[in-house]
This record gives structure tokens, sequence and C-alpha cells, in this order.
């Protein structure tokens, strides 16, 4: 039978691996960053610093997934503890994948810098973009904090202006290209970083769906914005 001291030590546990998923959040948020600035100022000691860092990133989620694998074996949760577990398990995987982005942006400024070019492009359109991927982190990592619900509304709706953005990129990107074949190479540069940062907010947005599971107990993934706001109303 468990006794009230196995319980607070189950908390206890669960607290430490959330914020440990808080801590990778921390480093993630901070690669894009890096990437980025590295990508604008052209500052290639940076980039390397984001490539070394990736592993880190990687070492968390694993260290962080094996402590979910206990927490599983030992305390055979269930119900809503069994919905944390799965929900940071997600969570990982997905800050993971957004880390992965970010070292295919540093990657990508070493490219763009190091080549020979006629004239550097303007990050303007780049920036805006990742400006508005890293507010939606920022909101997906604070609803995981506060296990709240409501921020999935917020950051569906952050997600399609994404999108939408990555279309006008896109145009704009192509017409240059016509305009003067010899911007192809650093605009289909610019093309891979700017599908990067689409990508990123594809996982900022799974991640606040997982929320929504965890305090609803219902997986709103692949549904319509009005479902989710139906949902989490």
């Amino acid at each position: 039978m468990p006794t009230e001291h196995t319980y607070k030590q189950f908390d206890a546990e669960l607290e430490a691996v959330r914020a440990s998923v808080l801590k990778m959040g921390g480093l993630v948020e901070e690669q894009i960053t890096n990437a980025l600035e590295s990508l604008i100022s052209g500052n290639m000691e940076l980039a390397d610093q984001v490539d070394a860092n990736d592993h880190n990133v990687n070492a968390l989620e694993v260290a962080i997934d094996e402590d979910c694998t206990r927490i599983i074996a030992r305390r055979q949760p269930t119900a809503s503890d069994l919905r944390m577990v799965m929900m940071v398990v997600k969570t990982i995987t997905d800050l993971e994948r957004i880390g992965d982005e970010a070292a295919k942006i540093a990657r990508m400024a070493k490219l763009i810098h190091q080549s020979e070019r006629i004239s550097m492009p303007r990050f303007s359109e780049v920036k805006y973009m990742a400006d508005m991927v890293l507010e939606m982190l920022r909101k997906a990592l604070d609803a995981f904090a506060r296990l709240d619900a409501t921020k999935a509304v917020e950051i569906a709706r952050q997600d399609q202006d994404v999108d939408e953005e990555f279309r006008l990129n896109l145009r704009h990107l192509i017409t240059f290209m016509m305009e003067d074949p010899r911007t192809i190479s650093v605009f289909i540069d610019i093309l891979f970083v700017t599908k990067a940062i689409e990508r990123m907010g594809d996982h900022a947005k799974n991640m606040s769906e997982y929320v929504v599971y965890m305090v609803k107990g219902k997986d709103v993934r692949h549904t319509s914005l009005e479902e989710i706001e139906r949902e989490v109303m």
C-alpha cells in the first residue's frame, strides 16, 4: 500500500523531470537565438558553438527519457500522472527537433557567409519569422510550466501566421531568383533557413497541444483551430 512518503517522493520525481524539461527548453531557446545571430552577423564562432551544443540538447533528451521510463517502471502511474509522463516524453522529442533545426540554421549561416557572394542579402524577413517562433516557444514552455491549456489557442493562431509568413518569403525569394539568377545559390540557402524556422513553429504548436492532452485528457493533434478552441474554452 503506497504511503504518504511514497506519494511525496513520486511528486518530487515528477517535479524534477518537469524542471529538466524547462532547462532543456531554455537551452533550445538559446540555440535558436545564437543560430539567428550567427546568420545575421556572420559570427562563425557562434555558429560553431550552436553546432557543438546540439549534443547537449540531445543528451538532455536521453536523460529525461530515461527518467520517465524509470518512473513508469517503478511507480506505474495512472490517469493524470501517466498523462504527465507522456506529455514530458512527447515534449522533449519536439524540443530536440527544434534544437536540430537551430543547428541546421547555424550550418546554413556558415555556408552563406563563407561562400563568395556578390552581395549579402538582408535577413529582416527571416528575423521577423524567427521572433514569431521564439514567442511561440516561450508561450509553449510557459503553458507546460503552468499547465495552462488556454495558451494552445494563441499558439495555434500564431502558427498560422508563421505559415503565411513562410509562403510570403517563398514568393519573394522566387521573385529575386528570377530577376537575378546569380542570387539563386544564396536564396536557396535562405529558403532552407526559413523552412527550418517554419518547422520550429510546428513543433512549438505540438508542445502546446500536449498540455491540452495533460489538462483535458483530450488529444487535439491534427484538429482545426476551432476544435482546439472549443476543447480549451
